[in-house]
């Protein structure tokens, strides 16, 4: 495996640096005004024109719909590794990814509608969200049932002559209270009397089809996302057309893997750069305090845990790195040990780093006037999201299992010391 940047990334990557030092770093501040600006006017979800000003201006520089690969509706799409090192980029800043058109879970709607939806939905839905004119949501967690095994969904999708009735409640729905946001792919049953994992299946809906209510934004340690949100939506005797499923009926569970698998990356690849500029912001911190007579950067507690960030920052990246380049090489299917690994590390090891640079900055780290609270309430979500740490434990134990199993005709050999 070699992971050096080529030089098409390399180029790619010091644009990139320079559109975060001129565009976005600079404007933090103005992003988290906006959106209280528009909250005290009544409406929070009002998209705000920062990241509609920033989008042109990253087109142009050439940093457009890098997420997406072997797409000729992206020819500007790259492979996972070569993503990787931009995605983390892109994941110093919560909201930075929106600007590139890189931003969950447009990016998995967009590689699915790619993957599996007929060339009229593509063209329909799949070209406006690769030009950022829209935004779309993906429905398959439900409140009322452990969604950590997708095959417990109780969303009812039952035909009727030309037309799918749906009929179910879920929540987590990221992206739903954007008003932006004109489309969602919404997984639930077709046939509870399938086998277990050909009960589901996956189709599109478009956001203003009547029987569709956004109930209510959730929030995540106080914080409610605006403009993305995290709504709960019931879809009450929904109709779509039968040309809206997405491969076929029962196909739903295939799709979710196949869509969830560059979810998860995406998602480790930001981690990283969330971690990365929590070890930064923690460094600085405690080269500008003294306490107790010297630097508190010189105090011996904090050289571990500076160390111990380094360690565990880049092992994470080689996890991620390799991980990728299994995903293009021999496919996602045969990397799904790696891409479970990385999504239990990754996270994790966010949430820890961030953690040390809020203790770092004191009680600073959990104010707003720094972005470690924000982004620590970001990572700690993704243990979560995409499922939660111990299913993808569970994955990867049964895979490592599978490998030392005795076959039928094997012999066990005894333990002898050695003469």
């Amino acid at each position: 495996m070699h992971f050096d940047y080529t030089d098409k990334v390399k180029g790619l990557r010091e644009r990139l640096l320079a559109f975060m030092d001129e565009h976005v770093y600079p404007n933090e501040g103005r992003f988290f005004a906006e959106i209280e600006a528009n909250r005290a006017k009544g409406n929070a979800w009002l998209p705000t024109t920062l990241i509609e000003e920033l989008k042109p201006k990253a087109r142009a520089a050439g940093l457009w719909n890098l997420f997406l690969p072997r797409s000729h509706r992206a020819p500007e799409g790259l492979s996972n590794l070569e993503y990787a090192p931009l995605c983390e980029i892109m994941g110093r800043v919560p909201w930075a990814a929106e600007v590139f058109n890189c931003s969950a879970p447009d990016t998995g709607n967009m590689e699915t509608l790619e993957r599996y939806a007929s060339e009229a939905l593509k063209d329909q839905w799949l070209e406006p969200l690769l030009r950022g004119e829209l935004r779309s949501a993906f429905l398959m967690t439900e409140p009322e049932v452990a969604s950590s095994d997708a095959t417990n969904i109780q969303c009812r999708i039952e035909r009727d002559g030309d037309h799918y009735v749906i009929n179910g409640r879920k929540w987590w729905s990221s992206g739903a209270g954007d008003p932006r946001c004109q489309v969602y792919i919404v997984m639930g049953k077709t046939d509870p009397a399938a086998p277990r994992h050909s009960q589901q299946s996956m189709v599109v809906v478009p956001a203003n089809t009547p029987g569709i209510t956004v109930v209510r934004p959730l929030s995540v340690f106080g914080y409610d996302d605006a403009p993305h949100g995290h709504m709960e939506v019931v879809l009450k005797n929904v109709r779509v057309p039968v040309s809206n499923i997405l491969l076929g009926e029962g196909r739903g569970f295939e799709i979710a893997q196949g869509r969830l698998g560059p979810g998860r990356i995406h998602h480790c690849m930001r981690s990283i750069g969330a971690a990365e500029r929590a070890l930064e912001l923690m460094c600085k911190r405690l080269n500008s305090r003294v306490a107790f007579g010297k630097p508190v950067s010189a105090q011996s507690v904090w050289h571990e845990r500076i160390a111990d960030a380094r360690c565990r920052i880049e092992m994470a990246r080689l996890l991620t790195l390799k991980a990728a380049y299994m995903m293009d090489t021999v496919g996602n299917k045969v990397a799904k040990a790696e891409i479970a690994m990385i999504k239990v590390v990754a996270p994790n090891m966010a949430c820890d780093i961030i953690d040390m640079a809020i203790q770092a900055h004191g009680g600073g780290g959990v104010s707003g006037d720094f972005p470690l609270a924000y982004s620590y309430a970001h990572q700690r979500t993704l243990r979560l999201a995409d499922g939660p740490d111990e299913v993808h434990r569970q994955s990867i134990a049964k895979l490592e299992l599978a490998r030392h199993m005795n076959l039928p005709d094997e012999v066990e050999m005894p333990i002898t010391r050695g003469s």
